[in-house]
């Protein structure tokens, strides 16, 4: 039998997995021996995919406290990981090696390109550039520790491998083969649960509107104590935006437990400080534009033309009906639809473009200074193996530039 022998080896060819190899290789000054070991024909595949194809790298929020506010798994044990890769370091990293970001409006990060590709290609050169080795189609069957010596071997299809440290970066735990790993090595594994997602309503508000985004939107959940705010994008299967994908990461397990079945409640207008104002407002109009119809003319700019009609409409006032012809309880009616409307949820789907999950390796059985297990020492965690998961807007490959970079870091310390 022949043995590949390596110092380090990575499991998953994504974000987190090529991150951490061209760390350590970095710091081995080319003296180290890395490899990724990718089950999958290609590799960084949800880079290529990430934000529209464009990838979200991460995110304009430099300060490690309010950073953590951010992710709903791992807020309190991620501020001393973001004190020693955050953001800063992650922009600096990309720009040293020519990849220009720029800052969105809402603070997401991209590449000046628009285009994902040029993520893909500066990891894949650095990692070549530091002698990170890279076999794709090597799915590893079996990891055990060496018998006589620190580290461990490995068993594909094809190869048998030894190395002394072994980092686990196979995303998230619905990736059965990680948690499988992991749990081998005695570690308590966090469900895996859909952390990201949009809302499957069916409901005539709405359904008529798909491509609509309302900008400012505040959502909750009845009955539970989940919130969120943000733009609210309309679909042609109900709901999603940053707004519903917030909520949606905060209420990843109490949502499950619902089984995705439960009612919304959305304030079209959280600026707003009450119904009561709002009739006021109509009360306003009614003396001011008594003989416009109301369909016609909405008091309210960031409520788009289309939805006032549909609000309009199912607060039962009539096409033909003017400002002031609305009845008092009428006016009710529409207010609630505009501060209150509640929407039945029937499902849900998973975000094309974010596809993170919940769960993970338990963070207390995780050295988080350095990414190595308490469990099994020479083994490491990356990226979404752990039980963290951020919301929408770059913090998900933020962890996974953060995680990789100290265990990289920390590998090449082990094998120098």
């Amino acid at each position: 039998m022949i043995i590949e022998t390596h110092d380090v080896i990575v499991i998953g060819g994504g974000a987190a997995g090529f991150f951490s190899a061209i760390t350590c290789a970095e710091a081995l000054g080319g003296g180290g021996d890395v490899l990724i070991l990718e089950q999958a024909g290609k590799v960084l595949e949800k880079v290529r995919i990430s934000g529209g194809g464009r990838c979200n790298v991460t995110h304009d929020c430099l300060e490690p406290r309010p950073l953590t506010t951010h992710y709903p798994r791992g807020q309190k044990a991620l501020l001393g990981s973001f004190h020693r890769f955050g953001p800063a370091d992650t922009i600096e990293w990309f720009e040293s090696r020519g990849v220009r970001l720029k800052v969105e409006a809402d603070g997401r990060m991209f590449p000046v390109t628009n285009d994902s590709q040029t993520i893909i290609d500066c990891l894949q050169q650095s990692a070549r550039r530091a002698g990170v080795d890279v076999m794709t189609g090597e799915r590893v069957n079996k990891i055990s520790p060496l018998e006589r010596q620190p580290g461990f071997h490995l068993q594909t299809k094809r190869k048998h491998f030894h190395c002394r440290s072994l980092l686990l970066a196979t995303g998230g735990t619905r990736a059965k083969q990680g948690a499988d790993f992991a749990a081998a090595f005695g570690h308590r594994l966090e469900p895996a649960v859909p952390s990201l997602f949009t809302l499957h309503i069916d409901d005539p508000r709405i359904r008529s509107l798909p491509g609509l985004c309302v900008n400012d939107t505040r959502i909750s959940v009845v009955g539970q104590k989940l919130k969120s705010e943000g733009p609210t994008l309309i679909t042609h299967w109900g709901l999603s935006g940053p707004g519903i994908l917030k909520l949606s990461a905060w209420g990843a397990r109490t949502l499950s437990v619902l089984d995705y079945t439960f009612q919304i409640v959305i304030d079209w207008l959280p600026r707003v400080s009450s119904i009561d104002q709002l009739e006021q407002t109509f009360e306003g109009f009614r003396r001011e534009s008594g003989t416009t119809l109301v369909m016609k003319r909405s008091p309210f700019e960031s409520i788009p033309k289309r939805l006032w009609q549909q609000l309009v409409q199912a607060a039962g006032i009539q096409k033909d009906t003017t400002w002031s012809r609305v009845s008092a309880p009428a006016r009710r009616t529409l207010a609630t639809q505009l501060k209150a409307a509640e929407f039945e949820v029937t499902g849900k789907s998973m975000n094309k473009e974010e596809f993170v999950t919940c769960g993970g390796v338990c963070l207390d059985e995780i050295d988080l200074r350095s990414m190595e297990s308490k469990k099994q020492p020479g083994l490491f965690f990356a990226g979404e193996i752990m039980d963290v998961d951020g919301v929408t807007g770059g913090f998900n490959f933020q962890n996974a530039w953060t995680s990789g970079h100290i265990a990289g870091t920390n590998m090449a310390l082990q094998s120098d």
